[in-house]
């Protein structure tokens, strides 16, 4: 009987098995099969996500549902949509959940990304409705805007009630250190948009992984965070391509779309790990502090961090708008019994 040496099974065993060994990999995206498919460890969902798949035919039971649940609720049109659309992303995030052995992000309304108090009653709103269907909180990330309010809502929620959050649209260094500060569970820095920036403001056509600004940016903040000895995890997210994700394979967690997935899951590369704890205390930073006045100042130094955050929630928000214009359309035609 024949055996394969080890020097052959690892050139035989895809890039995707190889980097979870140093990283939690997590699909980014709100379709099961994908799941089922890579088997990540956790998942997480956006307005762009869930509106995408509530427009596929095999997801229109679980919109369907929603809606009957908002009418039986009750109240005005608005409230009757609102109760509909945390409803959605609570049935999407329960399906995912059977699919995974870890936990899925909800996301706030990106509307309310400037709204302390609002952020916090939706988000336990949200715990309240998975509670509800007999998950508990611990397998659930709630997802906020990395505003400063955003990220103060995040605070009362950690601290208050126990609700872990995955801060959210984070471009810049303050943001990551005022989410530290915070005490939040999780960030997601943006690695993909932050290298659509640099593209479209330099001209410059493409950039090889280890001078990719995005990557740059999130392997600053990690090694930032294991430094100092914060609690929050990092999790790289909107990939452009493979190579980003290989640069950072170390990582805590990565959360990465299943294009990306399927590439990496045929590809046989031999990767390294490329961030470690270790590497990380021999680095050359300093410990900064991030009060209200210091993180306003610092971000709107960032450029590229204030045009993609104020970016990014414009386009959840349209994202989530055009969600609720079919609801609208759907329960309309409930009522009327077509």
């Amino acid at each position: 009987m024949s055996s394969v040496s080890p020097d052959k099974r690892r050139k035989m065993e895809s890039t995707l098995n190889q980097l979870k060994k140093y990283t939690v990999v997590v699909a980014d995206t709100g379709d099961f099969n994908a799941i089922e498919e890579y088997k990540p460890q956790d998942a997480t969902t956006n307005p762009s996500l869930i509106l995408a798949a509530a427009k596929m035919p095999a997801y229109q039971h679980m919109v369907d549902q929603a809606i009957k649940y908002g009418i039986a609720k009750g109240g005005t049109e608005e409230e009757q949509v609102t109760n509909i659309m945390d409803k959605l992303f609570v049935s999407f995030g329960l399906e995912i959940l059977k699919k995974i052995p870890g936990r899925v992000s909800t996301e706030v309304d990106a509307r309310l990304s400037y709204d302390k108090a609002e952020m916090v009653a939706r988000a336990l709103r949200l715990i309240a409705l998975y509670e509800e269907a007999g998950i508990g909180k611990e397998r659930i990330l709630i997802k906020l805007s990395s505003t400063w309010e955003g990220i103060q809502a995040g605070k009362v929620l950690e601290e208050k009630h126990g609700v872990h959050c995955n801060m959210t649209l984070l471009f810049s260094f303050a943001q990551a250190v005022a989410c530290a500060e915070a005490k939040v569970t999780l960030i997601s820095p943006f690695v993909g948009r932050i290298l659509d920036w640099y593209k479209e403001s330099t001209g410059r056509k493409s950039y090889e992984a280890d001078e990719d600004p995005g990557v740059i940016s999130v392997t600053k903040i990690y090694n930032y965070y294991k430094k100092f000895g914060y609690t929050t995890v990092v999790m790289g997210a909107s990939f452009r391509n493979t190579g980003e994700v290989k640069a950072l394979a170390g990582c805590d967690l990565l959360t990465i779309s299943p294009s990306l997935l399927g590439e990496l899951s045929q590809d046989n590369t031999t990767i390294k790990e490329m961030l470690n704890e270790k590497t990380a205390m021999d680095c050359d930073l300093d410990r900064v502090h991030m009060d209200e006045k210091t993180f306003r100042w610092e971000h709107n130094e960032d450029r590229m961090a204030v045009e993609k955050l104020s970016d990014g929630i414009r386009k959840f928000a349209a994202d989530a708008v055009k969600l609720e214009t079919m609801i609208k359309e759907k329960v309309v035609n409930a009522k009327n019994g077509q």
